[in-house]
């Protein structure tokens, strides 16, 4: 077993935490009788040897010893070897890889991880064939791995494809059926000559009497691979099948059994041995926990990945993703509704449409009392914002009947709102108000009030008192800025001008840690304030006479609003446009955009930054510079070109589209927003990631285009 494992100078290696000489162990530990030491083992090699998918020369010298160990059926947990190889040697390398190692443009470190990914992939691929075998291995967790396996790495697609159709009537594990069908559909993904061959099974499958978890198999990879090949009907197929695998015998449509039920299950007895007890816990452990707990009490717990996976295929196909979704929040299992809730999420993240009927369903999860499934739906509607109006009734109910969840308490970090509180009042909704009202009065008020009252507009207009009382008493020692922060935000959303004293003692004590920030959140309130704080004049006219700080350039915008005196405020400000960090200049070019025709001295400024590095500087040079001279041809082709080469920009774009009243027909503006609006993605669409605010953020564009396009009415408010 192993052999010539110590003739490999390993200590000349090195992996992710330093020399590879505890490679050899790593290995030998995976050929080891005790589970523990197996895991811990597993877990070494992917925190270091294959660190985060990386392949260093360790991971390249173990190759031949995993797959020695994988071919021996004394091997226990043969199947995670597979999954290992699989993920080691399956990093495709597009075919112009190669071109793109310029010497005098990728340092050697780069060329070098490129060469060992594609060593890898050789090096797997030419032992694939082991895989053959072990399709029909004694162990269903190696059968599980292979067909995978295979589909990624052995190089004749041909006879892949072929075994794996002859296996599946032999197969008695479901789940491992459920693998083949899978594999399948990722043979005819990596060559596409197949795909017809691939999709007439699979349509087979799906079409023919076969189990309802199969067919569904089928009709995932076929929207997969071939998604023009799914039946008509495909979402009656779908919620039928959904229905049968409900009422198959033993299936569970209960509450889903609580948080931590596996977690119990796997903890070793009172008659295991003690070390396995005391045994490490490793992040191979940990995600096969939080697996386990997730499956538990799930009857058929691959269907969510099923679905998932039919979703990913239907891609932009809205109207029939909603009606899934609608379906399955429709469904007595809770789980299918859990399931149902994150995949929306997903859904309406990623894809503009009508979601009216889904968020109202969503909604209704609110009430359930499976706390997962109210909890996910709660923490869904919050990133919806607008889009969670058909909740909003569902989300009051939530709000008013359950006060502890008002504000989560977490161990590092401040408090912040519950979910339902925030969605509640990212709607506008008048009904969150004594909710806020609530958490003003803790001894540490949530981080995220400010935001909130932001939202809620005059409706939270009884709340200035406690912000202004709460502020009054605050002491201004080095941690005052966390505190002071959601109060001060609070107040400016409001325009609470009452409280101009209180803003103007934080102003004048700011401490010197964190100081800075401080300064510039009780300048942005005072400036909301208007005319109501001229108590703060004489501090803000001492404050711009150290021109070209932000403190400076924050003073002259809010001395502006207080007191509209541009002689004063508009040599700060050009001087502003001189800073050393961009942000800091942005903060003066949009200030001095805010002062208009007033600020027509500064125009020649402005234009020069028209030519910039930094786009978002451009951009917002761009739209002072309109601001100031009233005129667009010069600013509208900078906008156009951001548009293009950062969609991140669009928002903002759209917004002075709108008010220059430039988008008329044929224009090239018009051009860009009818394009924006014909799309169904959403722009600012991200695969594997998202924020918080990106759906409402994309919602807010499409109204701004179809603001521009249809009223064209020049300068004016968006809102």
């Amino acid at each position: 077993m192993l052999a010539g494992i110590d003739e490999v100078d390993w200590a000349s290696m090195e992996h992710a935490y330093g020399p590879a000489d505890d490679v050899p162990g790593l290995l030998r530990g995976l050929a080891s009788a005790d589970p523990a030491e197996r895991e811990q083992a597993l877990d070494g090699m992917y925190g270091a040897v294959h660190h985060q998918g990386d392949v260093y020369a360790c991971t390249l010298a173990c190759i031949p010893f995993l797959f020695e160990l994988v071919v021996d059926p004394g091997i226990h947990d043969r199947g995670s070897i597979v999954e290992l190889l699989t993920s080691i040697g399956g990093i495709d390398l597009d075919e112009d890889d190669d071109e793109e190692f310029d010497e005098e443009e990728t340092d050697e470190e780069e060329i070098e991880d490129a060469a060992n990914y594609a060593m890898a992939a050789s090096a797997v691929t030419a032992g694939a064939g082991a895989f053959f075998e072990l399709i029909a291995d004694e162990d269903p967790g190696v059968r599980l791995a292979a067909p995978l396996a295979l589909a990624t790495l052995h190089s004749h697609p041909v006879r892949v494809l072929a075994l794996l159709r002859e296996r599946l009537p032999v197969e008695p594990d479901e789940e491992v059926r459920l693998a083949l069908v899978e594999a399948a559909g990722r043979v005819a993904l990596r060559n596409r000559p197949l795909a017809g061959q691939a999709a007439d099974w699979l349509s087979r499958l799906a079409a023919e009497a076969y189990a309802p978890a199969l067919r569904l198999a089928a009709l995932a990879q076929l929207a997969r691979c071939a998604p023009d090949a799914l039946p008509g009907d495909v979402v009656g197929m779908v919620a039928g099948l959904l229905a049968e695998l409900r009422s198959t015998p033993g299936t569970s449509v209960g509450v889903p059994d609580p948080v931590g039920t596996a977690a119990q299950v796997d903890e070793p007895g009172p008659g295991e041995p003690a070390e396995e007890r005391g045994a490490p816990v490793t992040l191979v452990g940990q995600v096969r926990a939080l697996s386990a707990a997730e499956s538990a009490g799930r009857s058929a717990p691959w269907t969510a990945d099923l679905l998932r996976t039919l979703h990913v295929g239907l891609d932009d196909r809205v109207a029939d993703r909603s009606a899934l979704l609608i379906d399955q929040l429709s469904s007595p299992d809770r789980w299918q509704r859990i399931d149902a809730v994150r995949m929306s999420s997903g859904l309406i993240r990623a894809w503009r449409g009508s979601y009216e009927e889904l968020v109202r369903l969503v909604g209704a999860q609110l009430a359930d009392p499976e706390p997962r499934l109210a909890e996910a739906a709660s923490h869904m509607l919050e990133d919806l914002f607008g889009l969670a109006a058909p909740a909003a009734d569902a989300l009051a109910a939530r709000v008013a009947s359950d006060p502890g969840s008002w504000v989560k308490e977490w161990e590092s970090e401040p408090p912040g709102l519950g979910s339902a509180v925030k969605a509640l009042a990212r709607l506008g909704d008048a009904r969150a108000v004594p909710a806020l009202a609530a958490a003003l009065e803790r001894p540490e008020v949530p981080h995220d009030v400010g935001f909130a009252i932001g939202h809620l507009g005059a409706a939270a207009a009884p709340l200035a008192g406690v912000l202004r009382r709460r502020l009054g008493l605050l002491d201004l020692d080095e941690g005052v800025y966390d505190r002071a922060s959601p109060l001060l935000g609070g107040l400016t959303a409001l325009r609470a001008g009452e409280a101009a004293p209180e803003v103007l003692r934080v102003l004048r004590g700011a401490p010197e840690y964190r100081g800075e920030w401080l300064r510039t959140s009780a300048l942005r309130a005072l400036g909301s304030f208007g005319p109501a704080a001229r108590c703060a004049v004489p501090e803000l006219r001492a404050l711009i006479r150290r021109p070209g700080t932000p403190a400076a350039t924050e003073a002259a915008q809010a001395l502006w609003a207080v007191e509209g005196d541009a002689e004063a405020v508009l040599p700060v400000l050009i001087e502003g446009l001189g800073a050393e960090h961009a942000h800091e200049r942005r903060s003066a070019v949009s200030a001095l955009g805010g002062l208009g025709a007033h600020a027509a001295a500064a125009a020649p400024r402005l234009r020069a930054l028209l030519l910039h590095d930094e786009l978002w500087l451009r951009v917002d040079a761009a739209i002072a510079l309109w601001e100031v001279t009233g005129r667009s041809e010069e600013s509208v082709p900078v906008m156009l070109a951001a548009w293009e080469k950062n969609r991140h920009v669009r928002v903002r774009v759209a917004e002075c589209l709108a008010l220059m009243g430039v988008a008329g027909a044929g224009s090239d503006a018009a051009h860009v927003l009818r394009a924006e609006l014909a799309s169904v993605r959403r722009h600012n669409a991200m695969d594997g990631g998202y924020g918080s605010h990106d759906t409402c953020e994309d919602e807010k564009l499409l109204v701004l285009c179809r603001r521009a396009l249809h009223e064209v009415t020049g300068k004016g408010p968006t809102t």
